[in-house]
């Protein structure tokens, strides 16, 4: 039995391939409409499970089209009407995506889809609607267990994790934990020039969980600005992620608190969400007190300097969109440390005062320790101050 799969993002067309393949079924992957025709002219699939996301005005295709007419399309629709109207096949489709828009729905469904599944869904439903539609290739008894509790998001995430000699604090188990769990997300680590072992686990983790996991290897040391930077730069030249952001490498904030971060930022409108460490009830947020007495110092010389209220600009954990990563990171900063700052005031000066306040949002963080437990020395403190300086000549 033959599955033929179409979606624009890597992330999801590797989980369905594994989970369909792994209950018996023969799947061929399409990331854009041209090859998927192709594949379905020439694979002669038993079922075509198909993305879609962009409303269809037109009716593109007639039996006289010819595949070269299609080549520019982007909607899973036109693969369904070249099915249906330029084969003339009755080819089960089943429509997965995260549009809900009635009139897109209704139209699939006029094209003749038989099946539709919204986005986030987990594997196990989609191999149960699959096997609903064409049956099932091997007994029951046999279905292996690792779809279970297996979930395909809206959305694409890319992650940067900046690492410089994290040999001892890479904490490998739960990273593998939340790409086998979350398999919208894609975690690329940025070996900053490490001398320790960290290349080595970045590898051991990266075999384990190929296509969930990248390297970004820099051989000499650049810095954390400059490697999340990099980073940030890698990911968004990969067209399958929505949002691309950044988070500490020892886990200061965990991974419930950026999955939160992602979800505001998706349901919004905001360009940048950010993580905001204030103490209150229920929170456990840690800063060392020289850390904490620097990070007010410096949100009072934004507020005062530049007129932007915020409250912890310079927090380490961020989501953003697409084209904040590619306005705000394709230059380098001015600073090694302050770099969060640079990014607030490169959108200032693209979006203006008051319309950059309105598109990054601070998220208050459930969670933040210090898990090295360093403290800041006077010659850090110090070099702030002439960080800051920098900042003021040049942005001012």
């Amino acid at each position: 039995m033959k599955v033929l799969i179409v979606d624009d993002q890597q992330l999801v067309l590797l989980s369905l391939e594994k989970s369909l393949t792994d209950l018996g079924f023969e799947v061929k992957c399409a990331d854009n409409i041209f090859d998927a025709v192709q594949y379905y002219d020439s694979f002669s699939p038993d079922l075509a499970l198909i993305d879609i996301n962009m409303l269809v005005t037109a009716d593109t295709f007639s039996p006289e089209n010819t595949l070269k007419e299609i080549e520019n399309k982007d909607s899973g629709l036109e693969v369904l009407k070249y099915i249906r109207y330029v084969r003339n096949h009755d080819t089960p489709v089943m429509i997965l995506s995260g549009n809900v828009d009635d009139d897109i729905l209704e139209k699939g469904f006029e094209l003749g889809a038989n099946e539709y599944m919204k986005k986030p869904v987990s594997l196990k439903e989609i191999g149960i609607r699959v096997k609903k539609l064409i049956g099932s290739p091997i007994p029951a008894e046999s279905v292996p267990v690792s779809i279970n509790n297996r979930i395909i998001q809206n959305t694409c995430i890319g992650v940067v994790i900046p690492c410089y000699n994290e040999e001892k604090w890479l904490l490998s188990e739960e990273f593998r934990n939340f790409v086998t769990k979350n398999l919208g997300y894609h975690l690329c680590f940025v070996n900053d020039g490490s001398t320790d072992n960290t290349l080595d686990v970045l590898n051991d983790l990266k075999k384990e969980n190929g296509g969930r996991i990248s390297i970004y290897n820099i051989k000499k040391y650049v810095g954390r600005a400059e490697a999340i930077r990099l980073g940030m730069l890698n990911l968004a030249k990969q067209k399958q992620f929505d949002y691309i952001g950044f988070i500490d490498a020892d886990l200061s904030t965990n991974f419930d608190d950026f999955s939160d971060l992602v979800n505001t930022i998706t349901k919004s409108k905001y360009k940048v969400v950010s993580g905001c460490r204030v103490s209150r009830m229920g929170a456990d947020i840690t800063t060392e007190p020289t850390r904490r007495f620097i990070n007010r110092f410096v949100n009072y010389t934004i507020r005062k300097i530049f007129r932007l209220e915020f409250r912890d600009a310079q927090c380490g954990v961020k989501i953003m969109t697409r084209d904040v990563v590619e306005l705000a990171f394709a230059n380098r900063f001015y600073t090694k440390t302050l770099f969060d700052i640079e990014i607030l005031l490169r959108l200032k000066k693209k979006y203006g005062r008051y319309n950059v306040q309105q598109l990054w949002y601070e998220k208050p963080l459930d969670r933040w320790i210090y898990a090295r437990n360093t403290k800041v020395s006077f010659f850090h403190s110090f070099n702030l101050l002439g960080q800051l300086g920098k900042i003021t000549l040049h942005y001012k």
